[in-house]
């Protein structure tokens, strides 16, 4: 049932066609990306991830150099929330699992959210992973080039 109101909520901001600059455009990634058992504090800060490879925020810094866009590893959907309300912040592409992506659009309106669901090959909250291609192409469907 989430994922159909999250595909609805998706086509709409879709097809509303809002765009902003990258400076804009807040990319919000959940803390269960991160490996279990590595000792980089990448909500902190994203830069201290060694990029070894093992998860996904690797290839989603180099997305992010790409892009231009600022991406943040929340650790939890109350930081998330504080991040989204930035008045900096005028588009959020997110990463969760369904009921924190739900939660967070509800949260975050009127400001739109593009919502990527993670993938959870060990479990909530687990060594989760993105589609980065699913997560390129939304990135590029929110900035104005």
């Amino acid at each position: 049932m989430r994922g159909s109101w999250i595909a609805v909520n998706n086509w709409l901001v879709r097809h509303a066609r809002r765009r902003v600059s990258p400076a804009h455009l807040l990319v919000l990634l959940p803390r269960c990306l991160q490996r279990t058992g590595c000792g980089q504090d990448v909500v902190a800060d994203l830069e201290a991830c060694r990029r070894c490879g093992q998860c996904d925020l690797a290839v989603l810094i180099r997305l992010r150099a790409e892009t231009g866009v600022r991406f943040h590893v929340a650790g939890g959907g109350r930081a998330a929330l504080a991040l989204t309300r930035r008045t900096d912040v005028r588009a959020v592409v997110a990463c969760a699992c369904e009921k924190e992506l739900l939660e967070g659009i509800c949260a975050a309106f009127p400001k739109p959210v593009l919502a990527i669901s993670n993938e959870t090959p060990e479990g909530l909250c687990r060594n989760t992973r993105v589609a980065t291609e699913r997560l390129y192409e939304a990135i590029r469907a929110m900035i104005r080039t």
